[in-house]
């Protein structure tokens, strides 16, 4: 049955970005490289070997939690002191917390190649590069963020004033709002 209408027209579907495309393929290639080097360490070796190479990353990747998470703390408490206290807070005493908290994570899941990537987040040149391409990374898409996208919310909300003091955010009310036509009356059917 036709009515004449016109058949609605849809807008085309954005395009997916690349991550989220070869993400599942990544995570797919990597459980299965996990699962075959196990197998060949555990035939080289043995698998009890294998199992105390597991049990001895999960222990070692909770300790290391534990203790960037304890750091993390006690430089919060340092600083909310200092905050207290009127004096300027030190900066530079947290880094790499995430970065250890994160590498303490990858040596509590099980796997050979989790435990050498945790492993090597724990040493302190590597977190420093990291920390410096993933800053620079984030500051690239904030400053290229499209308007109305998370990242442009993010670049709104870092307003720098002259005199060097950093608004957290601002809000803008309008006196004669023109969008808003009034009350409206109720839907009686």
């Amino acid at each position: 049955m036709t009515t004449g209408a016109p058949t609605p027209t849809y807008p085309a579907r954005p395009r997916r970005s690349r991550l989220r495309t070869y993400l599942p393929l990544g995570i797919a290639v990597w459980l299965v490289l996990e699962i075959w080097l196990l197998t060949v360490v555990a035939g080289a070796a043995s698998g009890f070997a294998v199992f105390l190479l597991l049990v001895a990353g999960f222990v070692l990747g909770s300790v290391v939690i534990k203790r960037a998470g304890r750091r993390a703390f006690r430089n919060l408490s340092e600083t909310l002191q200092q905050q207290q206290s009127g004096a300027a807070p030190t900066t530079g005493g947290g880094n790499g917390n995430g970065l250890m908290m994160l590498g303490g994570l990858l040596l509590m899941i099980p796997g050979l190649i989790s435990d050498a990537l945790g492993l090597l987040l724990l040493i302190p040149p590597v977190q420093k590069t990291v920390s410096r391409n993933a800053e620079r990374t984030i500051d690239r898409k904030i400053r290229e963020a499209a308007p109305g996208t998370v990242g442009d919310a993010f670049q709104q909300v870092r307003i720098h004033r002259p005199d060097g003091k950093v608004v957290q955010g601002e809000v803008i009310r309008e006196e004669n709002p023109t969008t808003d036509p009034g009350p409206r009356p109720p839907l009686n059917r």
